[in-house]
């Protein structure tokens, strides 16, 4: 008996010293490279901090611009072309996708994500896209709904905005609106006739285009009644800064989407560690907390189902994720522009300029 009680006692004993050592220990650090403003901020409050609390690990952020002479930390969000390219490169580990959890539904990794979200050297964590915009206070009786809409400027009448300072978004806009399917985009990009058509496409606006330069400038031109639409971000649906601005209406037939994506730096000494963090962060459940915060859709189709009100401001931005309109969402091919870029700003900058 007295046996039986020094030994419970020297397993309590034991116990209570692992418990000591485990909440005492130094913690293991974890940096997380990512975008400074709102971005990062919700990706501290649904990612960095409950890992760092389920796993006892000290979590540090760190900012950056997105230049690959500046790689640091141990996990890094990338826009898609820059991971694209830093995989390209061999600058990036390569990440098992096998590795990746299950949805919250129980879908397995490789069906959860949405296309492209999974990479070699990657994991896709929130979707943005490329969408039109345009004045509903124009449109009061029948809204335009699809992108062949933006082209018809007799149905729907009104100066139309363009970004100026790419053929990015613009080329494959104007063949999806032209009819070509979105499997062939790329294919018909890569020849002359095709590159044709993209151009006569959007030559077909004639004085109804109008361009501009700096993002910002999408909404805010459409709201004062200069022009009728433009093609932007959809994260210029929602300002928190302004809650009662005029709305804007969305096309969101063949959305041009992207992803942020992460990924760890090669030959990183906390590989293992950051390889958890990603497989944690990107789970259904963080993915949906950083889409309650910001308007980028998780790019998990098992976190939709978990998304609710913004906890800081209480809106409802469901509505204008990515992910929620996604039945004819295009995938854009960072790959194919990486390789072909060059070429296609020599023709676009002649394009703009009125040459070609």
């Amino acid at each position: 008996m007295v046996r039986k009680i020094l030994l419970t006692a020297l397993i309590l004993l034991l116990a209570a010293g692992a418990a000591l050592y485990w909440y005492s220990r130094p913690l293991p650090i974890l940096t997380v490279t990512t975008w400074p403003g709102d971005y990062g901020h919700a990706q501290q409050v649904a990612q960095m901090h409950p890992f760092a609390a389920a796993k006892r690990v000290d979590v540090h952020i760190a900012d950056w611009e997105g230049q690959l002479s500046d790689l640091k930390g141990d996990v890094i969000d990338f826009e898609l072309p820059r991971v694209v390219e830093a995989c390209e490169r061999g600058m990036l580990e390569k990440i098992d996708a096998a590795t990746l959890p299950a949805g919250a539904d129980g879908t397995p990794a490789a069906k959860d994500f949405v296309p492209g979200a999974i990479g070699p050297c990657w994991v896709g964590s929130v979707v943005y896209s490329q969408i039109v915009i345009f004045d509903p206070a124009r449109f009061a009786g029948t809204a335009p709904a699809t992108l062949a809409d933006f082209f018809d400027t007799v149905k729907f009448p009104g100066k139309r905005l363009l970004k100026r300072s790419s053929a990015k978004y613009n080329l494959e806009m104007a063949l999806l609106a032209d009819g070509v399917a979105p499997n062939n985009i790329y294919i018909q990009l890569s020849t002359e006739l095709g590159l044709e058509r993209a151009y006569d496409k959007l030559a077909s606006l004639g004085p109804n285009l109008v361009w501009y330069d700096r993002d910002s400038e999408a909404a805010q031109r459409i709201r004062s009644g200069e022009a009728a639409f433009a093609t932007a971000f959809n994260s210029v649906l929602y300002d928190p800064k302004q809650p009662d601005a005029k709305p804007l209406g969305a096309i969101w037939d063949h959305q041009l989407y992207e992803f942020d994506a992460f990924a760890i730096p090669a030959g990183n000494p906390r590989k293992e560690l950051a390889l958890e963090y990603i497989r944690f962060a990107t789970g259904s459940a963080p993915l949906a907390g950083v889409s309650n915060l910001q308007p980028l859709g998780p790019a998990r189709r098992s976190s939709f189902s978990l998304l609710g009100k913004n906890p800081e401001n209480v809106a409802d931005i469901r509505s204008i994720l990515p992910t929620a309109h996604f039945n004819t969402a295009f995938p854009v091919d960072d790959g194919w522009w990486r390789a072909h870029g060059e070429a296609m700003d020599t023709q676009w900058r002649s394009f703009v300029a009125g040459a070609r």
